[in-house]
């Protein structure tokens, strides 16, 4: 009728998140790391946090790492501490025993580092420092494919604070004794994140106040309904696997290289289209820090097949061209 205001739509009737409880008695495992095999949590797991604030991924001081995921047995909860040669872990939750069994794979067992052969003084000194370096391979594609989505030209604070909303909002306490909350504070849990079909059914203005664009969140959107088909690039070779990803509109080579690296373990995913990445690599390898993509795969090609670890461990170093512009800005979508 003329003159009446439209009425609000109704938001969708999301799946309610099951609560996990802690009282579930923990899984264990002892894997003994084979000889050589140097365990380092934070430089093989550390590419799975999504910021210092990531509600699946915790660091306490007794230098363990948790993580909690959505596994094809539904959701877990992992805590692997590295200590006398051997990774101790327990798991809770029905994924338990899926994250149990893929553990040597998680911490790098099917990685092969003796494959990397540095040709510049400053890769053969950051391998030597770091010899726990190890690329994991997690056997989880939506896992690292929404976050990397997020993170699509903006800020990273901007995407890890996206992350922590929409996974606090719509994800579920995580299995075992850290879903919990002692002090009645959400920000003091971990969350499993949202299943493909709640990520598909959140309405468009609880995206705007998460502070992601209608772009990226189409994107999600369309990724997360056909999730069991973009899982199954964890079989794949890497360029079959990156070639399934890029069907999706709004995936790019970009997000395929920042998944693969981490789902599939890919040594040789080199991360093109990045605003920062040629210009550090340009300058650590060649003194170049106005480096463009086809100058950094030029520096690169003498490391093909291992050009993603190359890259890791340039950054390791520390070693970044001086700054020549102020930062980007960080956007604050939901406040308009």
């Amino acid at each position: 009728m003329a003159g009446r205001f439209a009425p609000h739509p109704r938001t969708p009737t999301l799946p309610t998140p099951r609560a996990s409880g802690s009282a579930t008695a923990a899984k264990t495992r002892l894997w003994p790391a084979p000889p050589g095999h140097t365990v380092d949590l934070g430089l093989t797991l550390g590419p799975l946090r999504r910021g210092p604030a990531d509600p699946t991924f915790r660091t306490p001081p007794d230098g363990s790492a948790i993580r909690a995921t959505r596994t094809p047995a539904g959701p877990g909860t992992l805590r692997v501490r590295a200590g006398d040669g051997a990774v101790h872990a327990e798991a809770w939750g029905p994924g338990a025993d899926w994250l149990l069994e893929r553990l040597p794979e998680m911490l790098g067992a099917s990685d092969d580092p003796a494959a990397f052969v540095p040709r510049h003084r400053l890769l053969a000194a950051s391998q030597r420092r770091r010899p726990g370096l190890r690329l994991c391979r997690t056997g989880l594609v939506l896992e690292s494919l929404i976050p990397s989505i997020l993170e699509q030209k903006v800020t990273t604070i901007e995407a890890y604070r996206s992350w922590r909303h929409l996974v606090r909002k719509y994800g579920e306490p995580a299995p075992g004794p850290y879903g919990d909350s002692p002090d009645g504070r959400r920000d003091s849990r971990m969350y499993v994140m949202p299943a493909p079909r709640t990520w598909a059914m959140i309405p468009s203005w609880e995206w705007h106040k998460a502070g992601v664009d209608a772009k990226r969140s189409d994107t999600v959107v369309r990724a997360a309904r056909v999730a069991r088909r973009l899982e199954e690039a964890v079989g794949m070779e890497p360029e079959l696997a990156a070639a399934r990803l890029e069907l999706i509109p709004g995936i790019g080579p970009w997000t395929a290289a920042e998944v693969l690296q981490r789902s599939n373990g890919a040594p040789d995913a080199v991360t093109v289209g990045d605003l920062h990445l040629p210009g550090i690599v340009g300058y650590a390898l060649a003194g170049r820090p106005d480096t463009d993509d086809a100058g950094m795969l030029e520096l690169l090609e003498p490391y093909a097949g291992q050009r993603h670890r190359a890259v890791r461990l340039i950054l390791l170093t520390g070693r970044t061209p001086p700054r020549r512009a102020p930062r980007m800005p960080v956007g604050r979508i939901a406040h308009l």
